[in-house]
């Protein structure tokens, strides 16, 4: 019987039915219809997949839901590949799974890391909120045994995975990641490269490198509490992974890095998130407007595209503090200062006259660097909680300078009468940081890919395509929104496991173009239908 593989067994069913002899079946598989699929047999063309080890950080680990456990480790995007690698030659693919499917890591019983999140009929919630309390049994005491194939360690930037004894259990906290303490084992300081090397690959897989070295600036809202990676340091790393792997004539492919902030922990939040419907905000719009319309010709004065009004029957945007903008906190202090008509404008808030200059500082400070959000500024997912709440830091110091409790409270509101500070919001400058970033981190990437004879695999532009028209897999169209596009899992930051099994089929066809294999044309690919979007909270 010839070796070949036909997508018409439904076909081959029917006829075999209505066969009554081995002969006329056997004529059938030679001579298959006119109109059926052909597909060739697998190939692995000049790449030999008999010893594949994957390095990289969160997506190469199964990172899912805000957290890693069994299934999602088991849907990685490595051992999604492993499977149809085993196909044509490939090995074995061990990972370092958790003990669960709660997610979570503890140190000597104490949390140091929370279960996964769930859907829970709205949107995100901690999965103790569903089904209660649960035990996060997997602990850095009690590491797995390697080696592993899968050399992923979320939350690692690039220099992270060259970098000795960050995967020590005496560094941590302050120097090592707990997902990288579960990799070293009898070396705790071997670093992610060498732990990957050791174990001489044929084929490996690059990914992410240059992800986290934005990511943590991104999310902060470039707060300054975390840095990009400087290019040089970046690009050092690279080269000195990409050397190692391939010192022994290993093949391999690599991704380059997305625009993260086309992700949905950026693009969920709207930037006119203050609803005149809203019972908590719509009845206080009239006095908003009047203690805004005391500032708003100072504004006007300075820089017209600071002045804030609320609309009391659309959208309003909320106000942020954006610190590319000049401190006017000294302007708005004397114009108030000077007003005759302050005074009467206190009076409205039950505040005498000899408040004034109090009160104008406090304005002053509070408004200085203010706007409102426009459709260029990126609310990070974070902010959905906080908009509107109440800020107890800033209620309590105005209530220490003097100011009524109630009048504290209304003067406190995130986003509505207190400016949301720089860390839930990501302004054009800061993005167009992490821009620049990106596109150097992966020009320095195709380079070496080139050099090196890798496979490229263009994650950028597959992003890209699900942020706006979204993107095709099998009977699918997944795209980048939050909980219903199929892509983003629910931390709105790492996929889910349909968009995890894309991955790798976009590593697949990668690799068919650069070695000559052939997963694609001969269907050995990850079908989308066996893979889901969401987690049950039952799974255990």
């Amino acid at each position: 019987m010839k070796n070949i593989k036909y997508i018409w067994l439904l076909a081959i069913a029917l006829g075999f039915t209505a066969c009554n002899d081995e002969e006329d079946f056997e004529d059938r598989l030679d001579n298959p219809p006119q109109d059926a699929v052909v597909l060739p047999a697998l190939t692995a063309g000049s790449a030999d997949f008999s010893n594949f080890v994957s390095l990289g950080a969160s997506f190469t680990a199964g990172f899912s839901d805000n957290a890693l456990f069994i299934s999602s480790q088991e849907n990685s995007f490595p051992n999604t590949m492993a499977k149809q690698f085993a196909k044509a030659g490939g090995g074995s693919f061990t990972q370092p799974l958790m003990n669960d499917n709660f997610g979570g890591l503890a140190v000597g019983g104490t949390r140091i890391t929370e279960p996964r999140l769930v859907f829970g009929g709205a949107g995100p919630v901690p999965l103790e909120s569903v089904i209660g309390p649960v035990t996060v049994s997997t602990d850095l005491l009690s590491p797995p045994n390697g080696p592993f194939n899968n050399v992923g360690v979320p939350g690692a930037k690039s220099f992270h995975m060259i970098a000795p004894g960050y995967g020590n259990l005496a560094n941590f906290p302050s120097a090592a990641n707990p997902y990288a303490v579960r990799l070293t084992g009898a070396t705790p300081d071997a670093s992610m490269l060498e732990l990957a090397v050791a174990q001489n690959p044929t084929f490996f897989t690059l990914s992410e490198v240059g992800g986290n070295d934005v990511l943590g600036y991104a999310i902060s809202g470039g707060d300054g509490s975390d840095v990009i990676t400087p290019t040089a340091t970046f690009d050092f790393s690279l080269n000195t992974m990409v050397t190692a792997l391939t010192a022994n004539g290993a093949k391999g492919a690599i991704g380059n890095v997305p625009n993260i902030t086309s992700l949905s922990y950026f693009t969920t939040v709207p930037y006119n998130a203050l609803e005149p419907s809203n019972p908590d905000f719509g009845p206080q719009i009239p006095t908003l407007n009047t203690i805004f319309g005391a500032l708003n010709p100072i504004f006007n004065a300075v820089d017209p595209s600071r002045a804030i009004v609320f609309s009391e029957t659309e959208a309003s945007p909320v106000i942020i503090k954006d610190e590319n903008l000049a401190d006017i906190s000294a302007i708005i202090t004397q114009a108030l200062n000077d007003s005759d008509t302050f005074p009467a404008f206190l009076a409205q808030f039950g505040l005498p006259p000899q408040a004034a200059p109090l009160v104008a500082s406090l304005l002053g400070n509070t408004y200085g660097q203010s706007r409102q959000a426009t459709a260029e500024d990126l609310l990070v997912l974070p902010s959905s909680s906080i908009i509107g709440t109440v800020n107890a830091t800033n209620a309590q110091f105005l209530i220490n300078q003097g100011l009524p409790a109630n009048l504290a409270g209304q003067f406190s509101a995130e986003g509505v009468s207190f400016p949301l500070e720089d860390k839930w919001v990501l302004t054009p400058e800061e993005q167009q940081e992490v821009a620049d970033a990106t596109a150097a981190y992966n020009a320095t990437i195709s380079s070496v890919a080139t050099a090196n004879g890798l496979a490229l695999v263009d994650l950028n532009s597959i992003l890209e395509q699900a942020s706006t028209v979204g993107i095709q897999f099998d009977d699918y169209n997944l795209n980048t929104s939050l909980v219903f596009g199929g892509l983003v899992s629910l931390d709105g930051v790492h996929l889910t496991a349909r968009g995890y099994a894309l991955m790798a089929n976009s590593f697949l066809e990668a690799i068919d173009t650069t070695y000559g294999s052939n997963f694609v044309a001969s269907g050995n690919v990850a079908k989308a239908e066996d893979f889901s979007v969401t987690y049950s909270p039952l799974l255990q």
